[in-house]
This record gives C-alpha cells, structure tokens and sequence, in this order.
C-alpha cells in the first residue's frame, strides 16, 4: 500500500503556548478549519460535521500538550487508512510553526483532505494573529 501525502506549514506571530490552546484542542477545530461547521469529543473520538452535514468519526491517536502533538485518523469508509498530525513547534523567538500533515489511502483523499489543511493553517494564523495585543500583527510568511 501506498499513501498519498500532503503537508502544509505556517509560521504564526504568537507564543507556541497560545498556538497550541487553540490548535490542539480537538473539540475547537470548527473555530479555525473552513468548512467545518462543529467537532464534539467523547472520550478518544472526535465527530466532526461538515458544511455540507457530513459527519465524520475520527479517533484521536495522540493529544501530547508536552510534545504539542495532535495525531487522529478518520475511521468512515471513505478512507482506507488515514493519519492526520497536527505538530505546534515553538520556534525560541516567541513564534511558532505548525506544521499539518495528512497521509491517506487512496491517495486522492490525502489530496482533498490535505487542500483543506492549508487553508485552516492559514485561518489559525489569521485568528491568533488578529487577536494580538494591540490588535493584528503584519506580516506574511
């Protein structure tokens, strides 16, 4: 088996800490990732529901707040396999790169589940970004 894989980064203008109270949070993803309209957890699942009312099952494989690591795969027969990894990594100068990968199969799903990734990547940024003391921080990357 081989698997399709897609991974977006962005460096965002905050503290990893601040970055990762957001990001990591599972039951916070419809706050930053387009298209998605909620996300509830239950223990180690997380459904999400899409604009279009979709819903998908997902199960959280690792929600490290140390490692500020985040890991899920989607469990619907949509997939075959799926991992999702969701790494904040606090880059010693008071900004932070995150760093999205999506591995799938087939590997079509690795590229429309990856196209949406890059866009919440830049929709954090814009969020935690805007939310800075003083109001936005300029500056893209």
């Amino acid at each position: 088996m081989t698997l399709g894989s897609v991974r977006h980064a962005v460096r965002i203008r905050r503290p990893a800490d601040e970055v990762w109270r957001l990001a990591g949070d599972p039951a916070r993803l419809a706050e930053w990732f387009p298209g998605i309209t909620s996300s509830t957890v239950e223990g180690d699942v997380r459904t999400v529901t899409t604009g279009t009312g979709l819903t998908l099952r997902e199960e959280i494989l690792v929600n490290d707040p140390v490692q500020r690591r985040f890991q899920y795969r989607i469990t619907a027969p949509i997939v075959r396999d799926h991992r999702g990894t969701l790494d904040v990594i606090d880059l010693g100068d008071g900004t932070t790169l995150v760093v999205y990968a999506t591995d799938a199969d087939p590997r079509t799903m690795a590229l429309t589940i990856g196209g949406g990734t890059g866009g919440a990547l830049d929709e954090l940024r814009r969020l935690l970004e805007d939310e800075a003391p003083g109001g936005p921080v300029g500056g893209t990357d």
